[in-house]
């Protein structure tokens, strides 16, 4: 996909070099410098094996005044440094000590983000060797849309495409701008997969709230895809505000003033994981799966992602086949409540099934070329309740598995 043409966003500045954790010549490593008094907000993952940079994280913005004066954001590919017990996180400290010394900030007001194996340890002397560079690359006043075009490229690792997104919206009259990037193609999966994601705007919004708002959309944007079921160690979302447009300050969660910007920050999200599904690794099919019904919201989305995440489903897909059946297995193994008999199926307009059996209009012809689609929507109705939920996820195939089994080799 295209990689939008993002404005200057005042109170940010990036550069990317490369510290060496590819083989290959690219650039594997991205610094962000923030305006003081930036805020910060942060989702991570809740996997039970976090990595360093995202317990470097969590702390420090769970802190006292954590979040208030965040001044820079360093993000390796690579390398995950999960799973590197006490060493990996003296290996995290370090980096944020060197960054700290060269921005003039405290080690706290710096954030990490790692991506790349699992059970390497950082380097970090190869990080340090770069920052006199990325320094000097920062102040030479480069243009804003070249910046996030090379951050975007840089967090990448089995990624095919740089994934941004820009939008717009009014706080009291006053313009305000947001801009992301993110970075996932496999083990996606987020619960807040290797899923990373950094947004900024020019609004001046107190942490608390960020938080707030970042907690609200997290749920329906990037907990809402998978590519395959699995998890990361080291998601995170990290969501930053400079405060450089001159916007009022919005210190309250209910403020009214909000609502545009929370509309305008949902957008950006979205489409950044939209993007990660359309990257899944191998993927030929974009999926959205929609579940009415439901007997409750939590309900909904337990069923939805369990047909997201099939592999019986989605190799199916993949081979452009309607295989309901499937679709039925997904739903009936959640346990959650379904009404057999009157369990209804959609593949996009036309109807698979109605009241627990297959449909008498059912066309083979008409349903095999639907399936032919770069983009198809499956929607499932369990007739227990008045509750939907949407997940996208895309198709499992072949080229999926030559990647995963070629990831480190």
């Amino acid at each position: 996909m295209p990689f939008p043409r993002i404005p200057p966003i005042g109170g940010v500045e990036m550069a990317a070099a490369r510290a060496g954790f590819y083989k290959h010549d690219r650039p594997d490593m991205v610094v962000f410098r923030f305006a003081r008094g930036t805020t910060c907000a942060g989702v991570f993952t809740r996997h039970k094996v976090g990595s360093a940079p995202v317990d470097w994280c969590k702390r420090h913005l769970s802190a006292e005044g954590g979040g208030s004066d965040v001044r820079a954001l360093l993000v390796n590919a690579g390398c995950a440094n999960a799973f590197t017990g006490k060493a990996g996180a003296d290996a995290a400290r370090r980096t944020a000590s060197e960054v700290a010394k060269r921005f003039g900030c405290r080690q706290r007001d710096v954030m990490l983000a790692s991506t790349g194996v699992i059970g390497v340890l950082l380097d970090d002397k190869k990080i340090a060797a770069r920052l006199h560079e990325v320094e000097s690359t920062l102040d030479a006043g480069r243009d804003p849309g070249d910046q996030w075009t090379e951050a975007g490229r840089a967090i990448m690792t089995t990624d095919t495409f740089p994934k941004g997104s820009y939008a717009e919206c009014r706080i009291e009259g006053v313009k305000v701008r947001i801009a992301g990037i993110a970075k996932g193609s496999g083990m996606i999966a987020p619960d807040m997969a290797t899923m990373l994601a950094f947004i900024v705007t020019d609004a001046a919004i107190a942490p608390p709230v960020l938080q707030a708002l970042l907690g609200v959309h997290v749920r329906t944007t990037f907990n809402s895809v998978t590519v395959d079921g699995d998890t990361s160690t080291n998601d995170t979302c990290l969501l930053f505000a400079t405060g450089a447009s001159g916007a009022p300050r919005i210190g309250r969660v209910g403020d009214r003033r909000l609502k545009d910007f929370s509309a305008a920050l949902d957008k950006v999200m979205l489409d950044l994981a939209h993007q990660l599904v359309r990257d899944g690794e191998g993927a030929t099919k974009f999926v959205k799966v929609t579940v009415d019904g439901a007997a409750s919201p939590a309900s909904a989305r337990k069923l939805a992602k369990s047909i997201a995440d099939s592999p019986l489903v989605k190799t199916a897909i993949a081979g452009e086949d309607a295989n309901w059946g499937r679709v039925v297995m997904a739903v009936g193994k959640t346990d959650e409540p379904v009404d057999r008999d009157r369990l209804a199926i959609r593949f996009g307009p036309h109807v698979a099934a109605i009241d627990g059996a297959p449909s008498p209009s059912y066309d083979e012809a008409r349903m095999s070329a639907y399936m032919k689609r770069p983009e198809i929507d499956i929607t499932v109705d369990v007739a227990s309740g008045r509750a939907s939920a949407t997940v996208w996820t895309c198709d499992l195939t072949k080229r999926y598995v030559e990647i995963n089994g070629d990831y480190r080799s």
